[in-house]
């Protein structure tokens, strides 16, 4: 027995895929597979992109570039974050394309480009408005975009920028098309002159909220893995959620009334019950904030959480009287029955996002990739 497992519904990252193209329309769609799938496994959910309908991939690091560059090696790939002069020369052996917004940066790639022997291909990036990486001066971006094409070792391929609040539509409903009517002018102006340039803008978030955002391609990460832009039920935009957290209960114990479970006593039985002690604790990415504060199915019933959180451990009440046996399959994050418990609800609680949950559970956790779940 597992004591613990991410089990993967690549079915569900392909179902997920072909809804968003199907948002989309003409647009591609580009499946972002950064920080390992968002904590699914990167290899199997690109896979199940592609056959869901993506067309290129993109990440944010130099290590994340070699591991898909390797294995899709006919598929386009963007690197999407900044890059060292050394990881530069890993990223293009990737055959990556390559985000610049300055000139020092660009000169030092086309440098790179040229001992590599073949020609990068840039995506210029205009910070809109989300204020970190990119150039917020328009005339700079086309300066680049000159500037690359008048090099034999760069080639301009990509305009692009990325949204702030398109996943907060009650809270800044303005901030969202403000970015867009800055974004516009300057990839026509790109677009003008490099016929062909692929622009991009819109994340999962804005491919549902706006089809004005959607322009030859959008960078999607979250909703491909079943998870909502918006932080509510994923089901209710077709989106169907790819991982689930399962273990099990390792031993059930009678607890009389006072007794206590946990390090610092922090919980106490209020009367005499039965407790569930459940293999798989923060070291395995269960968070320790949950403490107290989070259910556990088993045999499709909700089961408090109770004490703290440890490493390796953590405990449930199982109520008065249980047909509660060691062995039991125990769900933190996934369907049991007729119950569910979403990344959604736990992230709720821990007053984050849904996808800060999948990248948090660890790497001693096996990814079980299959159909269904």
């Amino acid at each position: 027995m597992e004591r613990a497992i991410a089990r993967i519904d690549l079915g569900a990252v392909r179902a997920n895929c072909e809804r968003l193209r199907a948002e989309l329309g003409e647009a591609r769609l580009c499946a972002v597979v950064k920080a390992d799938g968002y904590g699914h496994g990167a290899d199997a959910v690109a896979e199940a992109a592609l056959a869901g309908g993506a067309s290129s991939f993109a990440v944010a690091t130099a290590g994340e570039a070699r591991l898909i560059g390797r294995r899709f090696q006919h598929v386009p790939l963007l690197t999407m974050g900044a890059l060292g002069v050394e990881e530069l020369d890993m990223v293009l052996a990737a055959g990556s394309e390559v985000a610049v917004w300055g000139e020092d940066f660009r000169a030092v790639l086309a440098d790179r480009a040229r001992a590599s022997g073949r020609p990068a291909r840039v995506h210029l990036k205009f910070d809109s408005g989300m204020g970190r990486l990119g150039t917020f001066d328009p005339d700079e971006v086309l300066a680049l975009a000159r500037a690359c094409d008048a090099d034999p070792h760069l080639k301009p391929a990509g305009v692009w920028t990325h949204f702030a609040t398109a996943d907060e539509p009650d809270e800044d409903e303005g901030y969202f098309f403000e970015q867009l009517d800055r974004f516009e002018p300057v990839a026509a102006a790109v677009g003008a002159e490099f016929p062909g340039i692929t622009v991009h803008a819109a994340n999962s978030a804005a491919v549902f909220r706006s089809e004005r955002s959607h322009f030859d391609m959008a960078r999607c990460g979250v909703a491909i893995y079943g998870l909502d832009p918006f932080q509510d039920d994923p089901r209710s935009r077709g989106l169907e959620p790819a991982l689930s957290l399962r273990s099990y209960v390792a031993a059930v114990k009678r607890f009389p009334a006072g007794q206590s479970a946990g390090y610092g006593r922090r919980w106490r039985a209020a009367e005499d019950t039965w407790v569930g002690v459940v293999p798989l604790g923060y070291g395995d990415g269960v968070r320790r904030a949950l403490s107290g504060d989070c259910d556990v199915l088993v045999g499709g019933r909700r089961y408090p959480l109770v004490g703290t959180i440890s490493m390796d451990n953590l405990t449930i009440d199982l109520g008065s009287e249980t047909e509660v046996e060691p062995g039991a399959e125990a769900v933190l994050i996934g369907r049991q029955g007729e119950e569910e418990i979403r990344a959604e609800e736990i992230a709720a609680r821990l007053a984050t996002i849904n996808y800060e949950v999948t990248c948090g559970v660890t790497a001693r956790v096996p990814r079980v990739p299959g159909e269904g779940r």
